[in-house]
């Protein structure tokens, strides 16, 4: 999109964007506990960090979020020890920066992989990719440094061009904003050798995402798991 026409857009795309922050419900994080040990075999450790879609916005359990799909997916394969550090409505540099204020227990062991889900409050708040990929690779090296951490995924951020609970333009340009910033990111993650990102091409429509058609559904947080479960044991350092 130019920024000739989002400029043009812009008056209705603030008023859009204002309208639909006071129509969608507030949706609470799920219950359930946000850390555990699953399966059998050889050890992996796992963090999931990021935002609302990370911390199971959208249903009603942690069982049935995020965490608890991939690490469902991994105890097949492996003994996962996971933990879930993530708080609804945080950016990629809030994310950063809680983890920044948690410094891993050394006791506890080194991390093996981290799973990092943001970026739809990225486009939210027009943060420009460029800022996004910085920040991206400064988590990166702190959870390497800080955590021990060998691997860092990366979920893409979602088709927001189909967020069923987004009006038009508003669904538009932010899907345009969004691919943008996948763009970017895969960009980036191409020039790490501990750092990739996973291929999803995700359904979103009302039968598959949240009453608000925003957050994910059960249907879409079980493609996820399966999506991100079958990257990480892709890769050579977690292979068999």
């Amino acid at each position: 999109m130019s920024l000739t026409l989002k400029l043009a857009l812009s008056p209705l795309l603030v008023a859009q964007a204002l309208l639909t922050r006071r129509r969608l419900p507030t949706l609470p994080e799920p219950e359930g506990p946000r850390a555990g040990v699953a399966g059998r075999g050889r050890p992996l450790a796992l963090l999931i960090a990021g935002d609302s879609s990370a911390a199971g916005v959208g249903v009603v359990s942690q069982q049935q979020a995020l965490s608890g799909q991939l690490v469902g997916r991994l105890a097949r394969h492996r003994r996962v020890r996971g933990s879930l550090l993530a708080r609804s409505g945080l950016t990629t540099r809030q994310t950063a920066e809680m983890l920044g204020t948690l410094p891993h227990d050394p006791h506890e062991g080194a991390v093996d992989v981290a799973v990092v889900v943001t970026g739809v409050n990225d486009v939210v708040d027009q943060v420009p990719s460029t800022h996004a990929v910085q920040v991206r690779d400064a988590l990166v090296n702190r959870l390497r440094n800080a955590w021990g951490v060998h691997h860092v995924v990366f979920a893409p951020l979602p088709p927001i061009h189909h967020f069923p609970g987004l009006p038009q333009p508003l669904r538009w340009v932010a899907g345009t904003d969004a691919e943008r910033h996948n763009r970017a990111l895969r960009d980036w993650a191409a020039t790490r050798g501990d750092a990739s990102v996973v291929a999803m091409h995700v359904p979103l429509n009302r039968g598959t995402m949240a009453a608000d058609g925003f957050h994910p559904g059960e249907t879409v947080y079980r493609y996820c798991g399966i999506a991100i479960a079958d990257h990480i044991l892709s890769l050579r350092e977690f292979r068999g």
